[in-house]
């Protein structure tokens, strides 16, 4: 028996294969995606699933606003909240990502798929038309809340990014930038292979996660910024609301998440899971 012990821990390192795979980074274009069904249905499920997403958070933006204006007849306490207000930013976006997860990554945000993209997850012309298909779903799930809503629609600011009173833009961005890091840290982290195969044997569904850092990031910026964190959200709305404070300081809201989605991509792909050490290695063990 003990000579068996010695046999197994004596066989080389080459032959203990990792528990994991780590997939080949995707072309940075290939234009063979083009001619693929997969890539324009996965661009259908990211419409359709940002207009959901617009739909259902906006409305119930409107809907508190309209329930504690008491100029209207409403009250101060009244509605959901801003605890209610992030759970249904959070809530669809695991509700979304669980129903878009195995069609096109359920990604539902330019920022995350800019960050995927740096990663090398996917490719420059599905980057591309993912945030394209984004940003026109956003687009039209306001346009529906617009119709369905109008008047509130108008008087309450249709849901629109903005600074709150008593922050600079400085501020703003500081906010916008840490928040979409922990959202794009977080699918980072809850979908890598290597936690995958780690934790195999208990159950966890990818999309809680990403929820719940929606859902926490919106706790805590909300009374700064309303909360973008997702380009198409604040395009979306800006769009259909289309005054001037819209477009004030609709800069930040791109330049945040995607400032963001870079360091996270970064602090992911680099520094926890080595990439630099990795690459460096390759390097000179071809010199």
């Amino acid at each position: 028996m003990s000579k068996e012990v010695e046999a197994v821990s004596e066989q080389p390192a080459e032959y203990s294969a990792k528990d994991y795979t780590d997939p080949p980074p995707t072309p940075l274009i290939d234009f063979e995606e083009l001619t693929k069904w997969s890539l324009y249905r996965a661009c259908i499920a990211e419409f359709i699933a940002t207009l959901l997403f617009l739909y259902v958070t906006v409305l119930t933006v409107i809907g508190y606003k309209h329930q504690s204006d008491t100029k209207d007849g409403g009250d101060i306490c009244g509605g959901v909240g801003i605890l209610g207000i992030a759970w249904a930013f959070g809530g669809m976006i695991f509700v979304l990502v669980y129903c878009t997860a195995g069609i096109s990554g359920g990604h539902i945000n330019p920022a995350v798929t800019f960050g995927l993209f740096l990663a090398r997850k996917v490719s420059l012309i599905r980057a591309v038309l993912y945030m394209v298909s984004q940003c026109l779903g956003a687009i039209c799930g306001v346009g529906l809340v617009k119709a369905f809503q109008k008047a509130y629609f108008n008087r309450y600011g249709g849901g629109v990014n903005v600074m709150a009173g008593g922050h600079n833009k400085g501020v703003g961005l500081g906010a916008e930038i840490i928040g979409t890091f922990v959202l794009v840290y977080t699918v980072f982290s809850a979908t890598d292979p290597k936690r995958s195969a780690r934790d195999s044997h208990v159950p966890v569904l990818a999309p809680l996660p990403i929820g719940f850092a929606v859902f926490m990031v919106h706790l805590a910026t909300i009374p700064i910024t309303g909360t973008g964190i997702n380009p198409a959200r604040s395009f979306g709305a800006a769009v259909i609301y289309n005054q001037d404070k819209a477009w004030d300081e609709h800069w930040i809201f791109w330049v945040g998440p995607f400032v963001g989605a870079f360091a996270a991509a970064v602090y992911h792909q680099y520094i926890l899971r080595a990439g630099a050490l990795k690459a460096l290695g390759s390097f000179r063990s071809n010199a």
